[in-house]
């Protein structure tokens, strides 16, 4: 990974050399638009609208519109804003984590200690991981101002940018005028539902089907081109799937429950043969019981083996008739 900021955490009159990595990485396919006739390379271009030439990037400048007038800001302009030129990561207090918003949070950045002697990122990390709290601070990046936390990852820092609370737009624009009525025999059998799909949130278990199918398509378009057959690629569409509005609330959480109740067994049962399969083939200690077992049976053995004496006869007959048949 490549530092894309270096700076200081401000902590008090403690000072923390830190660099900043990008915490995440997109795992789109790239994928660019092409003339569907002739599958020529679409690209866009900066081209001035009065003198109709194509500008080159370093000649860009950004500017703003009051609505009569165009106001261009340079880069030297930008440059002298203070809070631009700013290195530092200031802490500002510390919240408990529940009261920030994850509607608020966005891109995350590992924080590394950028010094030869990290005590003081130690301490403020372990002060972090003691405490249980987030540590909200302001800092620059990227000729913007920025809100933030603070907080602990594994055996690192994170700092993650949280937008500026008029960012938000207000959630009661979109809340329902009325609010419809809930029984509590729904609740119930809705808590009953959402007890079954309860566990421990495990991201490994998930994976990005888009992207997954998308890979496949490619992959198949290579090897057969034009005349890709898409649904022997991917199956037939689901023609049971449900749509559409549902009628019945009750019937639907019930039909949901007893889905979910069909589905426990058959997964406990791969589990249990998962597990089974894991475990070693056999253990010498679970065979002492056995022979302890045969060996209290011998009489019993005794008594079989004076019960065959009688019979053998019939026996040699069936190993005789064996033979002749065969």
């Amino acid at each position: 990974m490549r530092a894309i900021w270096t700076g200081s955490i401000a902590f008090g009159l403690v000072n923390v050399p830190v660099k900043a990595y990008g915490a995440t990485e997109d795992h789109d396919i790239d994928l660019h638009q092409v003339h569907d006739k002739d599958g020529g390379r679409i690209r866009y271009e900066r081209r001035c609208e009065v003198c109709g030439k194509k500008i080159a990037y370093k000649d860009l400048d950004k500017a703003y519109e009051d609505g009569e007038r165009t106001i261009v800001l340079t880069d030297e302009d930008m440059d002298a804003l203070p809070a631009e030129k700013s290195r530092e990561i200031e802490v500002v207090q510390f919240v408990p984590a529940g009261q920030v918003d994850p509607l608020m949070l966005e891109k995350s950045y590992y924080l590394q200690a950028d010094s030869k002697s990290p005590k003081a990122y130690e301490l403020l990390r372990r002060t972090l991981q003691d405490t249980e709290k987030l540590a909200v601070v302001r800092f620059a990046l990227r000729q913007k101002t920025r809100l933030g936390i603070l907080r602990v990852r594994s055996k690192v820092m994170v700092l993650q940018a949280v937008m500026w609370a008029d960012e938000l737009r207000d959630a009661e624009a979109v809340a329902p005028e009325k609010s419809p009525r809930i029984s509590e025999q729904e609740l119930k059998m809705s808590a009953s539902l959402v007890d079954q799909y309860s566990s421990d949130f495990t991201p490994d278990e998930f994976q990005d089907d888009y992207q997954v199918q998308l890979q496949a398509l490619i992959e198949a378009k290579i090897e057969q081109g034009e005349d890709l057959d898409t649904e022997a690629t991917f199956g037939s569409p689901d023609q049971d799937s449900e749509s559409g509005e549902v009628i019945d609330l009750m019937e639907a959480l019930k039909r949901s429950i007893d889905g979910r109740n069909a589905k426990a067994p058959a997964k406990a049962a791969k589990d249990g043969k998962t597990a089974a399969a894991e475990k070693p083939a056999a253990k010498k200690p679970a065979k002492k019981p056995a022979k302890k077992a045969a060996a209290a049976k011998k009489p019993a053995t005794k008594k079989a083996t004076a019960k065959e004496a009688s019979s053998s006869p019939h026996k040699k007959k069936a190993s005789g008739s064996g033979k002749k048949s065969a």
